[in-house]
């Protein structure tokens, strides 16, 4: 139209440029060139005259303009551009323009369509945002008219399409939308609207407002409609009430706000000015507003009314004071996360609301408002109380609002001194008493750095720094640490700089907050340092560039010192190597240093990095290789350097177990790759831009072309290596990290044609690399698979393709025998080649051609793409033999479990059609037909299987005996299941019995029938032996491919669909009869594994129809919801146990496919329901309902999908799950404990770690009550019932069934140094019942009760509380003495005092006085007390300790055991005496006492008990107390953490070792045996070398040796190969490396394969303990060649490298290689018996369905074997060695040619594409050919002429 009407402008004044230039830009399709032309437009009107605002032409421009404006959606960004454009019209054509716009505003505003409304609410808003001709265009009238109209019209829209939730989301955004515009408008024309408002009343406008103040008020009370509209509708009565009523400062009395009640009032009701407003918002004045109502209109409140300049005066204040009220009461009562929000953050909003009302506030406003106000107080409440809300936004809102009220509080204070201000003072003191844990401190203190500085902070404790990096070693804290940190250090950097004027201040700040950064960097934990590394030291880097030289340089002296191993790391710990670094890599990728100028500088060697890109720690390497990836530009040119660093790091850090390094490594080479892409292309540039001049010059410089060229050599080799790793027999994590980088190549280097490009993956690969490739889909790993076929996808299809047929039908072929295999992982290897083959375009004719009729119409269509016809004819050929073997199933489903399990052709069906793109699909005809006969394929298959799932006993349909009781059990179960199965097995089970025994003795093999219960002929007449696992399997998983099949089809269905027929592949009918089929099964099934996969159909179903358009499809979940909750409540036949089996899960999809942003209708529905039927009922006549709705309210607690939803129903959750704890009923006692549990986790978060006292997953008491107040009274009341049972005389025995439960809750508080006096919720009623638990005479129960008890008493309190408990212990003397009683009194002593020390209270002179004399006094004849003393052992007591050393002589310890160990009690009073000893024992060794001149404190020094006597005790459990406390001091001597000055500990280990080496010999508990041998190995291991290789005979040597040997075995446990590690350590210097030979050549290579061995195990651990043998090598090496860089603490493939190098350079300096080269050739061949192994594998392939056996998923023997070759090549070309006429080669070169003849042979008749079909055979097979094949190389070289030498062995 805009084209045509230009036409005949033109045709009207062809040379005018303004109608060309809309002419051309209505031609334009690209958006930017259209811009650019608009653009145009204002400059050439300004060149015209005056006279040109009447050119016909120019009216009718502006109308084109002005039709594009209004035809523009909001968003386009033409739009915009052509409002800045008209705000510049000159003014001359003003006039003309305006008109033009009023009309087409008008046009707009005669829509009568709703959908369309939305549309001319974006033009209304549009004309109103910074666009003067928009605003000028508006007419009052008509727009508010509009707006009134599409108000009242959306919202009956909205009434009609009620449940339709896609269309009611639609509608609620468009009034959403409306009632924004109508405020803006309001704003907008607020003074032309006020002009007439007054004047006549009855004017359409003031009507109008009336009624969209009615309409405001109606969507703010309609509960129905979305959040934010009701926010909004408030926001909008308040603006209208405030333009409509005048004066502005009697407002406030309109709005009448009181601490329990929000609403308007009217004062003068009969006042005809406010008549308008009772007829308008009367429901307001008349009826009591929902809490939420009462949110929104604070909200209104705060943001529309006028705050500053104090307009509203002193009522104002008043409205202001009481919003804030009225928000503190809703925050009890609002728990709705979505609530919580709004509360926060109009909270948030309040506190900007007082800061702009304080500017010019009346002194009495500033006395409410100060921080000692109360006001404020109960803020600081609610802030305690919400700084660790679950939500995100919340703790956002907290922040905020404390930094705010500090804002407040200075305020009101200014002109004082804020740095010594009380309340600032008590803020801080009382932040710095909690606990590290407590995420809002660090913003709280944060805040108050910014307030009162760091310096003021740090005098109160200056190791506040050491302390925050502590904290973090837990990642959910380390991003508040660092951000904390950050405030700190640069608050104390600018105070530093203001204060002193020269820098001599930096020394000092380097020492706060750069020192113990380096010491945690170089000893710190891993997850510690990672988490110091990515969030601290950016930010120091960033505050202080300049401290990197001074961290490096203490970091370099500490690395180059070479004093100690500690300095290079370990594998626990980084050293200083590690952390520089890490030093180094974040400043170069922060920009800081290039790494040219770090080496060049002699900052760090190229051998530095080398160590650090093999080191031991994970890290260290991550950081080596970060520091050679990362830079800050992305176009820096990787240096030669580099690249060789990078192929050295890739020879021995593929093969890394940790998915995390893995991912790192994947990562920072993508980064890289990405460099030299970018640098590359900015190379091509330059090398163009260049002169012939400027290449003269710059010849002698690094040439583009130079660098070009080792870009892509470097590329080219970096592909090597990678194709190269992926051998047969590699690694997964060598797998998974060579394809994941091959990927990353293959995306970095695909750039659009015509570009340049340096290096192209597609010209490496060739069809041995693509056979790799395809190799890699056997891998049992998926990720594997996944990633092979990303890579092949990635790649352009000629390269892949096969160009032979033969290849090309073999593959097929294997992918049709693996879709039908028994083992399950073999059908996702067939979907992986059917997905890659249906790419090829010979696919039909070469392989589908045997089995389906040809269509030659296919072929012509040339529109058909080769996946869909390829995909369309393998489906079809997948569902030809699934339907046959559904057929035979159905005779007999044993035969199809063992023969044919129909579920991997469901699997490559489901993949392929997963593959395929539904959007673009020619053949819509013939799809609909396949889904059509696909669904009725999946309801047969689910026929024949879902039988035995379904089953009350799915895992044993086949019996395993013949007795009549198990036939009888048979009967009952095939009665219940009517199975299709018509084999005689199903009906005669004993003579199947026989018939198993007669078929047995028929077997050639003789196996045992053990796991064998009947045995079958396939149709190939072999015999199959089918156990009940197999036919399980076959069942459920075929069960699971149904469900996943079925879900996948669903997606099918166009959101638009109806009833009628459509372009859909699958109607609305199937969708219907798909969901009950989900129903059916889901309630039916009892096996989990098919309800499990069934849910994951059923989710995908219950997505699709909440966002379909039929509304007899949207309606479907809301009745499957309805109906099994009534089938629930009637307690029929669904399955009760199983946790309810698939029921919660047909719940959980139900649930969890309702909108997020909708009101949750279906939730509320469901959870009032199950809360109900879950609460117990003692009339109910059955407790099936009650059991299933536990279990159901259990899943959807654990649904993370619920989110913050679910939480309102939590403490009904509690209440319900300890009322059933009560119940008689076994079931419902099980589910309320799972109920229990999962809601213990919803509550306190998921437990990370093994300690269960850890605070991390803990609350407050009052945070707990606040957000569950409901279950304060209910827990008082259970406690109460539950301590009346306790304390019954007759009854002390009875235990009630809740005490567990509460505690547990209980228990998981914690006390807070900030509970104040504001919260109603009193911990003091709870006091005396937790104590009165202590006495429950369950061991655990009354430990819980003394952890319960912590937080309900306050820190002040603890002194008085304790005393009290203590008062209240029976005397020795006392005639009945319960010890029971007084162990709970103790432990309750014990868990105050913990946490009253760890408050950091300190004890008065008085409280520890008494605290000792009761405690002494107390102790006569009770042994249960020892265990609360420990806390004690740091206040310098003398007469208590000296009581102590009186309460060890008189124990049983001193004078002898008389008891047994059967005595009740007795080995916990030993243990808790042991522990007592040991703490008096390090007591005394203390500096304070062996100094002290006191005569007490010397009799204090002299323990009746040494650690000597205490090993020597019968009991083991003390020993083992003893040897941990020994180890543990030896731990903390070597770490240095004890100075050796002043004896200290050292004393007490005077004269260990002969107890040590006695205890060795004779101990016979393991666990003591175990800590005796870590001892000895750490204190006398050179001592024990040294006798044996001097005074035994060698005979007794060679047996030693033996049995090292053995015990290097991978039968062996981890503890034991541990053990042989750190003897092959300790003995390295002595008998391994040794210049002379001790033990012999067989003997010490026997040693060296041990090291081999074990460096080449599974576990890390035990590899990385081997690592170091060689560690302790490289550093005699070191030493004896001097200045020579050695690489010494590596991992695991680069140890076993140097192990061969160490071995060959032995060899040369003992004079043995004419001897030990034949041993080594001996390892290279291997001991394998090749014939046996086959047999093994092929007999294990066939009898288990998953048992792989003892394999190493770690180690890969060519990796061993090439790096054995190349040092044995090494050595011979250096010696230049040939053994022509030696017996023992000549023997092996015998055995290596057999066995290559027997390895060539088993090949032979291996079957077609054997990596497939015979995969571990096949593998196994490769291995050995190439050992023998390097081998015979080997021994050829051996056997020739010196001529040979001279060749590079690395040909070899």
């Amino acid at each position: 139209f805009l084209i045509n009407y230009v036409l005949f402008i033109l045709l009207i004044a062809e040379e005018q440029n303004l109608a060309s230039l809309l002419l051309h830009c209505a031609q334009l399709n690209n958006g930017i060139q259209q811009i650019q032309c608009i653009k145009k437009i204002m400059p050439l009107m300004e060149k015209m005259g005056q006279n040109s605002a009447c050119d016909p032409m120019v009216k009718a421009c502006l109308d084109i303009l002005g039709e594009t404006y209004f035809s523009l959606g909001a968003k386009n960004p033409l739009k915009k551009v052509l409002a800045s454009s008209l705000n510049g019209l000159p003014e001359r054509f003003m006039t003309l323009a305006v008109q033009s716009f009023v009309c087409c505003l008008r046009d707009e505003l005669k829509t009568t369509d709703v959908y369309l409304y939305r549309k001319v609410l974006d033009n209304l808003s549009s004309c109103m945002e910074d666009f003067s001709l928009g605003t000028m265009t508006l007419n009052i009238l008509s727009s508010v008219l509009f707006l009134q109209k599409s108000l009242l019209d959306i919202q009956e829209e909205n009434r009609k399409n009620h449940g339709n939730h896609v269309v009611q989301t639609q509608l609620m955004h468009d009034l959403l939308i409306a009632i924004k515009v109508s405020m803006m408008l309001v704003q907008k024309l607020q003074e032309n609207i006020q002009g007439s408002l007054w004047k006549h009343h009855e004017s359409f406008v003031w009507q109008s407002m009336c009624s969209l103040l009615k309409s405001s008020t109606n969507f703010l009370m309609d509960a129905a409609l979305l959040q934010t509209v009701q926010t909004t509708s408030g926001l909008a009565v308040i603006l209208f009430s405030k333009t409509m009523y005048e004066p502005a400062e009697e407002l406030p009395s309109l709005v009448k706000i009181s601490s329990d009640l929000l609403r308007f009032s009217v004062m003068h009701k009969t006042a005809f000015p406010l008549l308008w407003f009772l007829s308008n918002c009367g429901t307001l004045c008349t009826e009591e507003c929902p809490d939420s109502v009462l949110l929104f209109l604070c909200h209104g409140a705060l943001a529309m009314l006028e705050w500053k300049n104090g307009s509203m005066g002193e009522n104002g204040e008043k409205l202001l004071l009481d919003i804030a009220s009225v928000l503190l009461s809703l925050s009890s009562e609002l728990k709705e996360s979505s609530m919580a929000m709004s509360l926060s953050r109009i909270l948030a909003i309040w506190t900007n609301s007082a800061q702009a009302a304080l500017v010019s506030g009346s002194p009495n406003l500033k006395i409410k408002l100060n921080g000692n106000s109360d006001i404020i107080g109960k803020l600081l409440e609610y802030i305690y109380t919400h700084w660790e809300h679950p939500l995100d936004a919340v703790r956002h809102q907290t922040k905020l609002i404390f930094k705010n009220l500090l804002q407040i509080h200075r305020t009101t204070i200014t002109g004082s001194n804020e740095k010594s201000d009380p309340f600032f003072a008590r803020l801080i003191k009382h932040l710095l008493s909690l606990e590290w844990h407590v995420k809002g401190k660090y913003a709280s203190l944060g805040c108050l750095v910014e307030c009162v500085g760091t310096e003021n902070i740090l005098r109160l404790d200056r190791t506040i720094p050491v302390q925050i990096l502590d904290v973090m070693n837990d990642q959910s804290l380390a991003p508040y640490a660092s951000d904390l940190l950050e405030t700190m250090f640069t608050n104390h950097k600018a105070h530093f700089t203001l204060s002193f004027q020269e820098s001599t201040w930096i020394d000092q700040w380097h020492d706060i907050w750069v020192s113990p950064l380096l010491v945690i960097l170089c000893e710190g934990n891993h997850d510690q340092t990672t988490y110091i590394i990515d969030y601290y030291l950016p930010k120091l880097l960033k505050c202080s560039p300049d401290s990197l030289s001074y961290m490096i340089r203490i970091l370099q002296a500490s690395a180059d010192a070479n004093l100690a191993f500690w300095e290079l790391g370990s594998r626990s710990t980084r050293g200083a190597l590690g952390a520089l670094m890490a030093c180094l890599r974040t400043a170069r990728a922060h920009g800081h240093l290039e790494l040219s100028t770090m080496m060049s500088s002699g900052l760090v060697s190229t051998e530095c990095i080398k160590q650090g890109l093999v080191h031991q720690h994970n890290q260290v390497c991550i950081d080596a290789l970060g520091l050679l990836c990362e830079t800050h530009r992305s176009t820096e040119i990787v240096s030669m350097e580099e690249m060789q660093l990078i192929q050295f790091f890739m020879m021995y850090n593929l093969n890394s177990q940790s998915p995390s390094v893995r991912q790192q490594i994947g990562s920072l080479l993508r980064k890289l790759f990405c460099r030299i892409q970018e640098s590359s292309q900015m190379l091509y540039k330059l090398e163009q831009n260049k002169t012939k001049q400027e290449l003269l010059e710059n010849s002698t410089k690094r040439h583009p072309l130079g660098i070009l060229q080792q870009y892509k050599d470097f590329m080219s080799s970096v592909c090597d290596r990678l194709f190269e790793v992926l051998f047969p027999g590699s690694s997964h994590p060598t797998r998974f990290s060579a394809l994941t980088i091959l990927g990353s190549v293959a995306e970095t280097f695909s750039v659009p044609k015509g570009q340049a490009q340096v290096f192209q993956l597609d010209q490496e690969i060739d069809s041995t690399r693509v056979r790799t490739l395809i190799q890699c889909f056997a891998s049992t790993f998926e990720e594997v698979k996944v990633l092979a076929f990303g890579l092949l996808m990635k790649l352009p299809i000629l390269v892949v393709i096969f160009q032979d047929s033969e290849n090309l039908d073999l593959l097929f072929q294997a992918a049709m025998d693996l879709s039908t295999s028994t083992k399950p992982y073999d059908c996702v290897t067939a979907s992986y080649l059917l997905n890659f083959l249906v790419h090829h375009k010979g696919l039909q004719h070469i392989c589908l051609g045997k089995w389906l009729e040809h269509n030659p119409q296919m072929d012509e269509n040339t529109l058909v793409s080769t996946v869909e016809k390829n995909t369309l004819a393998v489906i079809k050929l997948l569902l030809v033999n699934v339907e046959e073997e559904i057929f035979q199933a159905k005779k007999s489903l044993l035969q199809a479990a063992a023969s044919f399990p129909m579920y991997g052709r469901v699997h490559c069906i489901t993949g392929a059609l997963q593959q395929l793109p539904f959007n673009n699909l020619t053949l819509v005809a013939e799809w609909k037909e396949m889904v059509a006969r696909l669904i009725l394929m999946s309801y047969k298959l689910s026929a024949v299987v879902s039988p035995v799932v379904q089953s009350s006993s799915p895992e044993g349909l086949i019996p395993m005996d013949s007795d009549s009781e198990s036939a009888g059990r048979l009967q009952m179960i095939l009665h219940e299941i009517q199975p299709q199965d018509t084999n005689d097995y199903f009906i005669q089970a004993k003579i199947l019995k026989e018939h198993c025994k007669v078929e047995s003795e028929k077997l050639a093999d003789h196996r045992p029938m053990d796991n064998i219960c009947t045995e079958m002929r396939g149709k190939e007449r072999q015999t199959c032996d089918v156990t009940a696992q197999m036919v399980l399997v076959c069942c459920w998983r075929s069960m699971k491919e149904v469900s996943l099949l079925l879900g996948t089809l669903c997606k099918l269905l166009p959101s638009h669909a109806t009833s009628e027929p459509s372009d859909g592949l699958i109607t609305v009918e199937q969708v219907k009869n798909i969901g009950d089929y989900f129903k059916h099964h889901l309630l039916q099934s009892r096996h989990r594994g098919a309800f499990e996969l069934a849910y994951a159909g059923f989710v995908q179903l219950t997505e699709m129809l909440s966002r379909c358009n039929s509304e007899s499809l949207r309606k479907m979940p809301v009745q499957w919801l309805s109906g099994v909750l009534e089938e629930i409540k009637s307690s029929s036949t669904l399955c009760a146990t199983r946790r309810s089996a698939g029921i919660p899960f047909y719940i959980q999809a139900l649930l969890a496919s309702e909108p997020k942003k909708s009101k949750t209708d279906l939730l509320k529905m469901t959870m009032k329901e199950l809360i109900s039927l879950a609460a117990p009922l003692n009339e109910s006549p059955s407790v099936i309902p009650q059991v299933h709705a536990l279990n159901i309210l259990r899943a959807l607690f654990r649904d993370t999908r619920l989110g913050e939803n679910i939480m309102p129903y939590v403490a009904d959750g509690i209440q319900v799950a300890i009322l059933g704890f009560t119940s008689p009923v076994w079931a419902v006692r099980n589910s309320s404990t799972l109920l229990f549990s999962a809601l213990i986790t919803r509550i306190f978060g998921v437990k990370r770690g093994k300690d269960e006292n850890s605070k991390k997953n803990r609350m407050t008491g009052r945070e707990f009550f606040s957000r569950f107040p409901s279950l304060y009274p209910f827990l008082l009341k259970q406690l109460e019932v539950v301590t009346n049972t306790l304390n019954s005389e007759v009854e002390e025995l009875k235990i009630h069934p809740s005490l567990f439960l509460l505690l547990l809750i209980l228990g998981r508080l914690y006390p807070s140094p900030m509970d104040g006096t504001y919260s109603a919720l009193s911990m003091a009623p709870f006091v005396p019942f937790i104590i009165r638990c202590g006495h429950s005479p369950v061991y655990r129960s009354r430990e819980m009760s003394g952890r319960a008890l912590v937080p309900f008493v306050t820190v002040n309190e603890v002194p008085h509380t304790v005393l009290s408990l203590l008062e209240g212990l029976p005397d020795s003397t006392s005639p009945c003495i319960r010890q029971n009683n007084i162990h709970g009194t103790l432990l309750q002593v014990f868990h105050l005092l913990q946490s009253y020390l760890e408050s950091k209270q300190l004890f008065s002179l008085g409280f520890q006085q008494g605290l000792g004399d009761i405690i002494a006094y107390k102790t006569q004849g009770i042994y249960a007390y020892t265990h609360s003393f420990i806390l004690i052992s740091g206040m310098p007591l003398f007469g208590f300790w000296e009581e102590m050393n009186r309460v060890i002589s008189d124990s049983e310890l001193m004078s002898g055991i008389p008891y047994s160990s059967a005595v009740p009690g007795l080995i916990q009073y030993l243990q808790s005496i042991t522990k007592l000893v040991i703490e008096v024992l390090l007591v005394t060794a203390g500096s304070d006492i062996q100094s002290s001149s006191s005569p007490v404190a010397k009799k204090i020094a002299k323990p009746p008990l040494s650690i000597v006597h205490l090993l020597h005790c019968e009991f083991h459990e003390v020993r083992l107390l003893a040897l941990e406390a020994i180890l543990l001091w030896l731990k903390q001597i070597n770490s240095k953490q004890i100075a050796e000055e002043g004896g200290g500990v050292l004393c007490l280990l005077i004269d260990l070792e002969g107890a040590l080496l006695t205890m060795a010999l004779k101990e016979i508990n393991l666990q003591c045996f175990c800590k005796v041998g870590g001892l000895v190995t750490l204190d006398c291991t050179a001592y024990f070398s040294h006798l044996l290789c001097l005074q035994i005979s060698e005979e007794v040597l060679k047996t030693w040796v033996q049995l090292l040997v053995y015990f290097c075995g991978d039968e062996q446990q981890t503890e034991m190969l541990l053990a042989a590690a750190e003897v092959l350590k300790s003995i390295t210097s002595f008998l391994l490396i040794n210049e002379k030979l001790i033990l012999g050549l067989s003997d010490t290579l026997a040693m060296w394969k041990c090291v081999v061995l074990l460096l080449q195990n599974e576990d890390l651990v035990v590899r990385d303990a081997a690592a170091e043998v060689i560690q302790v090598a490289q550093s005699e090496k070191k030493s004896s060649k001097g200045t020579e860089f050695a690489l010494r603490v590596v991992n695991a493939p680069m140890a076993l490298d140097l192990t061969f190098g160490i071995l060959c350079e032995l060899l040369q300096q003992w004079g043995e290689i004419r001897a030990g080269v034949p041993i080594l050739l001996e390892w290279l061949l291997g001991d394998s018996n090749l014939k046996r192994d086959s047999e093994t594998s092929a007999l294990e392939e066939d009898d288990y369905l998953f048992d792989k056996g003892e394999v190493n998923f770690w180690a890969e023997k060519l990796t061993h074997v090439r790096q054995l070759s190349k040092h044995l090549l090494q050595l011979i070309s250096m010696t230049h060695l040939t053994l022509p006429d030696h017996e023992e080669l000549n023997q092996l070169s015998r055995t290596a040619l057999d066995q290559a003849q027997l390895v060539g042979h088993l090949l032979r008749v291996l079957p077609p594409t054997p990596e497939f079909s015979k995969t571990a055979e096949f593998t196994r097979l490769a291995i050995q050919n190439e050992r023998i094949s390097v081998c015979l190389k080997i021994l050829n070289l051996l056997k020739s002429d010196d001529t040979c030498k001279n060749e590079n062995p690395e040909n070899y």
